[in-house]
């Protein structure tokens, strides 16, 4: 198949036309939602979203309300046209339809008071590192959500907090929206795909796969049955022993509903902040306790 270029829609209205138009025709509207700089993960999203057969919208927005630090979100990358081009390389029936770039009088006009505040599973891990981010996340995902009808959207694994939060407000508003989470997609090193990656050194990035393989080997001994205090304990020095400055947070999870747990039992999450060359890099792995 040839690839197929989305169109770039910035204004509401037009972008509400578009999906009326669908709608006539009995079709289908799935969402990926991105902040930009995009790279294999996200065009994984995209064409696991267009499998559907569903019409594909990814949207581009860096939403300021989602950054505690404003040195964070002042060196966050914008290259929206790299990321059309990244699009287009998508072949038609896996690709996006439309690129949504609206800009911030479009998501927080004059006036704009509203915040959606996800209680519980927005408190620890990032929640309580990074304040306001989950509420600022969440509620430029239920406007994505309301601006394009979508009756799917789709997140991937690598932000599990994340992922977990957006699934819960979607419940809690009775949005008509199936939120979809996805496997992490990891270079070939092991390093999770993200748009912070960009940002290492090249001898960081050298370094930066020891997080992931950290993982795995707790993973592997919490499987066993093994205290995750210990286990804990072990990773963390491992961590920094492979070049990693801090670590920010390391728990293990019921994948559920984040609960933290001391054993691995039933299906959980070992999560894992940690900086590298002064940008934060996030992971996660699912643990079977009947893996060993």
């Amino acid at each position: 198949m040839r690839a197929h270029a989305p169109d770039i829609i910035r204004r509401l209205p037009e972008l509400r036309a578009r999906v009326a138009s669908w709608r006539k025709d009995g079709l289908k509207v799935a969402v990926v939602p991105t902040m930009g700089a995009l790279h294999a993960g996200h065009l994984s999203l995209v064409s696991q979203a267009a499998a559907t057969g569903a019409r594909v919208i990814v949207t581009l927005f860096v939403n300021p309300r989602q950054f505690n630090n404003p040195e964070d979100l002042a060196a966050y990358p914008r290259t929206e046209l790299a990321d059309a081009a990244k699009l287009a390389t998508l072949p038609a029936g896996l690709g996006a339809d439309v690129l949504y770039v609206p800009d911030g009088a479009t998501m927080y006009p004059s006036g704009f008071a509203t915040d959606v505040v996800v209680a519980g599973l927005s408190e620890g891990m990032c929640g309580a590192f990074r304040p306001g981010h989950f509420t600022g996340m969440a509620t430029v995902v239920t406007k994505l959500f309301t601006q394009t009808g979508a009756d799917l959207a789709f997140f991937g694994e690598k932000d599990f907090q994340q992922l977990k939060i957006v699934q819960r407000l979607a419940a809690d508003l009775d949005l008509p929206i199936e939120v979809i989470g996805c496997t992490t997609v990891r270079e070939n090193d092991g390093l999770a795909m993200s748009s912070r990656n960009m940002r290492l050194s090249a001898a960081a990035r050298e370094v930066a796969p020891v997080l992931y393989a950290q993982l795995q080997a707790a993973a592997a001994q919490l499987a066993k049955s093994t205290a995750f205090s210990a286990v804990r304990a072990e990773a963390t020095t491992g961590i920094l022993a492979g070049g990693y400055q801090a670590v920010e947070y390391l728990e293990l999870r019921q994948e559920t509903d984040l609960t933290p747990i001391t054993h691995a039992t039933g299906p959980c999450r070992l999560l894992v902040a940690a900086w590298l060359d002064g940008v934060r890099l996030i992971d996660n792995v699912p643990v079977r306790a009947d893996a060993a």
